[in-house]
């Protein structure tokens, strides 16, 4: 019989944040997700045996862990969460006050009531952290520093005793709880590592590696590539061409691999998927035996395409060419090489945490056992392959995901005919492997390497690298081994793909300033490192970009006739209102069609609009407007109502209203009365602040003013698309809009 082997690869990964020449961590997302993700991740494969999957692991992650777990760290942010309140300067309280609420709002703040109540608290000023400061008494920020690093414990560590007993305890909490948590980090950091080794050794994973400091190969051997993989797209003004340099990061990985694990890697995730054929023949002679990259590649390589029909199928003649092993050879150069299903993987990072864990894994194995259907029906073996970072995904689900991976995980075990099995296990049992003879170079995002060259800020990047790379050449052979080590050492961390991913218009978030600075330091301290100046433009922003906050709250009620017609603008002047910025996070590939969604109160009732990104879609979709209606310290909200409006041929056909957790619905006969709904450029609706059992209220007057706000009832309204009964798209992503049920008054009192 045929066989489906589903091959599963988490690419775990963080950027370089540490500064050579001070030691000093500029960002602490290795240790936020040391202590959330990477254990828990393997650990949890412990309990199916028969479910063996592939987990690359980043060797400059690698060696950043081990320095938090030899204690010689120095991160700032840690440093801020475990001083006692009271040692703490006014800067340093703003400095935490800006960074320890740096967490996903409704996963990991919206977890624990305190830390929740605590980021209402500086929201209420503005997420001001000079405006905040005043508000936050003593026993507040202690609770905000425990709470700000308990939310990162992985699901295994908060079942331990004494971790159980702080998230039980919820507040209040003592200096000694706090030094015991800051401390307690570093042992169950230690157990990473450690984790997927005794997996290894077991046979359950198989560990690859990436180049070091995870730079774009193709482009490391020539920035001339960019253009090969995109005709026409601009290009820095000097050519950087470090072959050289690309094979020491990638020797570097493999050596570092088997110095941890003990044994030499058979396989490499490229930075990126970014993959060429020189690529291949640096990596051949490493003795790599497979790489992997995205179906976009494959596609553009055979000149066809993998585009998907209404339930994401591709045509049985595209699975066939998709759903293999595939082995390139030209000349001496050898290479197995899996192409992941770019659907498929992204429906496990950004789609399947808006569905319940059972409805997420009945869809992923439906799509799984489809897509193989063409090839097993004709008595071929198929290979699926699913490929996605292993961190970034879970803040987005409940409880970081776990009940999801365990149904998945479940299936995989259970279903007859399906093997869970590595990368390399495939490549052994896989008979019928499709040849390749050439490859159109291009990496996991679009077949090309846009995101990292191309645009202004990318070339300038580029540029700057070249000055300090044939700077290096220059110079290095008249200087002492040390200064050549350490200037080496900071080039290699400034070729990583990772300062590029947030310049150009692609990809922003609230560290943007942080990762030019860093980036430009690397520079600068090759020239240090040499006993030269750094150049003058190093101490000059790459980026262009002030990342604007993206939420307003409403500073005036509003009366606005629900008609869909955007052309209305001062109707909905004073309403809160929160714009999508769609090239926020770390991840690359979600679906944007929400651009803003604004929102409302007056004394009666509740308004909402959604605009699109540019024009009401296509086809049929739904859109669903979540409410609730929540009184401070509440554990459940007072009133939940969903309203669901099917949309055809930009029509809205019909309305369902219902409470979320209810079997019952009101058809469109039964709509409660005073509900309205319009579509048109947007989609608009009203609804009776009483239906909601919501009524605007005056606040206290004098000192108690803020606290006496966040007190008062709230409203949280949501809106997503779906299609397919899957949610594609929401604003905001995550969370609500927040509205303050207060008196008109009060509410332009707040606003000042």
């Amino acid at each position: 019989m045929p066989v489906l082997r589903v091959v599963v690869l988490w690419h775990q990964h963080q950027p370089f944040y540490k500064d050579l020449v001070t030691d000093e961590y500029r960002l602490p997302w290795v240790r936020l997700h040391a202590l959330k993700d990477y254990y828990g991740m393997v650990k949890l494969l412990d309990e199916f045996p028969n479910v063996h999957q592939t987990f690359n692991l980043v060797p400059s992650l690698i060696s950043q862990i081990q320095d938090y777990v030899a204690g010689v760290a120095r991160d700032p942010f840690l440093e801020v969460a475990a001083k006692p309140v009271h040692d703490l300067s006014p800067e340093e309280r703003q400095f935490g006050l800006k960074y320890l609420f740096q967490a996903n709002s409704v996963n990991l703040i919206g977890r624990y009531p305190r830390y929740c109540e605590l980021w209402d608290l500086f929201r209420s000023a503005g997420e001001s952290p000079e405006r905040a400061d005043k508000y936050f008494q003593t026993q507040d920020f202690t609770d905000l520093q425990v709470l700000s690093q308990l939310a990162w414990f992985d699901e295994f560590f908060l079942e331990e005793p004494e971790v159980a007993a702080l998230v039980k305890k919820g507040r209040n909490f003592s200096l000694e709880e706090q030094n015991f948590v800051m401390a307690h980090q570093r042992k169950l950091i230690a157990r990473v590592l450690p984790a997927h080794a005794d997996a290894a050794k077991r046979g359950g994973v198989e560990i690859s590696t990436s180049p070091f400091y995870h730079p774009i190969l193709p482009l490391v051997c020539d920035t001339n590539m960019g253009a090969i993989s995109t005709p026409g797209l601009p290009l820095p003004q000097n050519r950087f061409v470090h072959p050289e340099d690309a094979r020491e990061q990638l020797r570097r990985g493999l050596d570092l691999h088997q110095q941890v694990f003990g044994v030499r890697p058979h396989g490499v995730w490229p930075s990126e998927g970014s993959v060429s054929e020189e690529v291949f023949a640096i990596a051949h002679k490493l003795g790599v035996n497979w790489m992997a990259t995205d179906e976009g590649v494959l596609g553009r390589t055979l000149g066809i395409s993998f585009e998907r029909d209404g339930n994401g199928r591709v045509s049985p003649q595209a699975a066939e060419k998709l759903y293999t092993m595939h082995r390139y050879e030209r000349g001496e150069t050898e290479m197995h090489l899996v192409f992941r299903d770019h659907a498929i993987s992204d429906l496990i990072g950004f789609v399947y945490s808006g569905m319940s864990a059972q409805d997420g894994t009945n869809h992923l194995m439906h799509r799984i056992q489809e897509a193989a259907q063409p090839l097993l029906s004709r008595g071929h073996d198929a290979l699926i392959p699913i490929i996605l970072d292993g961190e970034n995904a879970w803040e987005y689900y409940p409880k970081s995901g776990r009940e999801f991976l365990r149904r998945f995980y479940d299936r995989l075990q259970q279903e007859p005919g399906i093997e869970a099995v590595t990368i390399s296990e495939s490549i052994q049992r896989h008979q019928n492997k499709s040849m390749l003879s050439s490859l159109v170079p291009g990496s996991w995002i679009n077949a090309n390497f846009n995101v990292w060259i191309g645009a202004p800020e990318d070339n300038r990047a580029w540029d700057y690298l070249y000055h300090a790379r044939k700077f290096y050449s220059e110079v290095s052979p008249h200087c002492s081994e040390a200064q050549r080590k350490l200037a080496f050492e900071e080039l290699l961390i400034a070729e990583g793909s990772d300062w590029n991913w947030w310049y150009g218009p692609e990809h922003s978030s609230a560290n943007d300033r942080e990762f030019d600075e860093l980036y430009r330091k690397h520079l600068s301290n090759v020239y240090q490192a040499l006993g030269a100046t750094p150049p003058d433009y190093l101490a000059q922003p790459i980026t262009g970009r002030i990342i604007q906050p993206s939420f307003t709250p409403q500073t005036h009620y509003i009366h606005p006739e629900v008609s869909g017609d955007t052309v209305r603008y001062f109707e909905w002047m004073g309403a809160a209102h929160y714009v999508a910025d769609r090239r926020a996070g770390a991840m690359h590939g979600k679906v944007f069609l929400c651009d803003a969604l604004f929102a409302g109160i007056d004394e009666s009732n509740v308004y909402g609009r959604l605009d699109f990104v540019d024009s009401v879609p296509e086809n049929e979709f739904e859109v669903v407007v979540n409410l609730e209606s929540w009184a401070d310290q509440s554990s459940r909200p007072r009133r939940a109502l969903r309203l669901n409006a099917k949309i055809e041929n930009k029509t809205i056909r019909t309305l369902n209203v219902s409470e979320p957790d209810s079997a019952e619905t009101a058809s469109t006969k039964e709509i409660p009365e005073g509900i309205a709904l319009a579509l048109a450029r947007s989609f608009e609706f009203k609804l009776p602040l009483a239906l909601l059992l919501a009524t605007p209220v005056a606040s206290s007057a004098g000192n108690d003013r803020v606290h006496s706000i966040l007190a008062a009832t709230k409203l949280r309204v949501r809106v997503s698309i779906w299609k397919n009964r899957l949610p594609i798209d929401a604003l905001p992503l995550e969370g609500w809009i927040d509205l303050q049920l207060l008196s008109e008054e009060d509410l332009m009192s707040v606003s000042h």
